[in-house]
């Protein structure tokens, strides 16, 4: 691609791998050396245009933490919503969607532009999009970010080898279970490299980098804010559901820490015991707001109480959708995982690598 900027894109195996998080972090270690960079995303892969809003948000958080001016990023040139998708199948879309991509790339100024791929490998084909369609267009060396569920996360890498080939410059294992960091560098990591795969970083689980705002929660929950509106910055790491007697509630609340406590309005005696611990917000369930002394308490502690129309059942699996969908708005997650690459980023090494081409 002639008279372009280096690319390197940052892909993963499934989505919600943190390669938002990776980018943003990498990003501030290069612009630190001097580097200037640019960023896109050539696929939106929002479903509806509810989804599509927070995708943009997104692209808007981390050109703007990054300092970025408009014309260093690229926005995506489809969503993979249904009326697009559609018309696509129905062959009203015959855009050439790589070439626009690699006419867009062409007219950044950046030393390195960073681009982020879609959830897994695959997605995006119907447009001439998938992951390693992308990278041939472009000519983009690839880093991976594989999420650790087991030590069979070595299995999707390697497929990836087989299908990238020497465009894969490098991985990164991401959210890897504190117990298991020592067999993830004494047998994983060898092994990887030992197949041509280059570990770059080995990044453990951090509950910060896992957590959701109280204000996220109450606007996935559709929640009023009974109190403490100005508090709702804090951070969620844990769900807890209260539906016990209190002795057994106090020891069983004392075992969370910044944990959201859900139950129900009426249940004055699993509140108090709630605001006694580590709790980030009460989210109360049922019709039956809290007594005065709730709301007192609470806003002395400076916990937000919030109010749903739901049942427990739903309230709590609408939270634990909340967790597995973590997004990067909190400035306090853009710095913890910035300070997580710059510990844990072999960032020597992936230079070396990518000087080499």
């Amino acid at each position: 691609m002639a008279n372009s900027p280096q690319c390197l894109l940052v892909g993963s195996l499934e989505p919600y791998s943190g390669k938002s998080g990776i980018i943003l972090g990498l990003a501030r270690l290069l612009q630190q050396q001097g580097m200037a960079i640019a960023y896109g995303k050539p696929i939106g892969t929002a479903m509806t245009k509810a989804a599509a809003a927070l995708e943009e948000a997104d692209i808007e958080f981390i050109s703007q933490s990054l300092e970025l001016a408009p014309a260093q990023v690229r926005k995506p040139l489809v969503f993979l919503d249904e009326e697009t998708i559609t018309r696509r199948l129905q062959g009203q879309d015959q855009t050439n969607y790589a070439e626009a991509l690699e006419a867009s790339i062409q007219g950044l100024t950046a030393d390195l532009v960073l681009l982020e791929g879609p959830g897994n490998l695959w997605e995006g084909s119907l447009f001439g999009l998938s992951f390693s369609e992308l990278a041939a267009k472009i000519n983009a060396a690839v880093l991976l970010v594989g999420r650790y569920h087991s030590p069979l996360v070595v299995d999707g890498l390697l497929k990836a080898r087989q299908t990238l080939g020497d465009s894969l410059k490098g991985v990164v294992i991401n959210d890897i279970p504190l117990e298991a960091l020592p067999e993830t560098k004494d047998l994983v990591k060898p092994f990887l490299e030992s197949h041509g795969i280059a570990v770059l970083g080995l990044l453990a689980e951090d509950r910060l980098l896992r957590s959701v705002s109280v204000r996220e929660l109450a606007h996935q929950l559709n929640a009023k804010v009974l109190c403490s509106e100005e508090h709702l910055d804090l951070m969620v790491e844990s769900l807890t559901i209260g539906a016990m007697n209190v002795n057994s509630a106090l020891e069983y609340f004392r075992q969370g820490e910044n944990k959201a406590v859900v139950t129900g309005g009426d249940r004055t005696d699993l509140q108090l015991a709630a605001l006694e611990t580590s709790t980030s917000c009460l989210i109360l369930t049922g019709h039956a707001g809290p007594q005065p002394l709730i709301i007192s308490r609470a806003q002395d502690l400076e916990i937000p109480i919030l109010s749903v129309d739901q049942d427990t059942l739903t309230t709590v699996e609408i939270v634990d959708q909340a967790f597995g969908n973590v997004r990067l708005q909190e400035p306090v997650k853009v710095q913890c995982i910035q300070q997580l690459i710059a510990t844990h980023f072999d960032l020597q090494a992936f230079q070396e690598i990518m000087a080499k081409g």
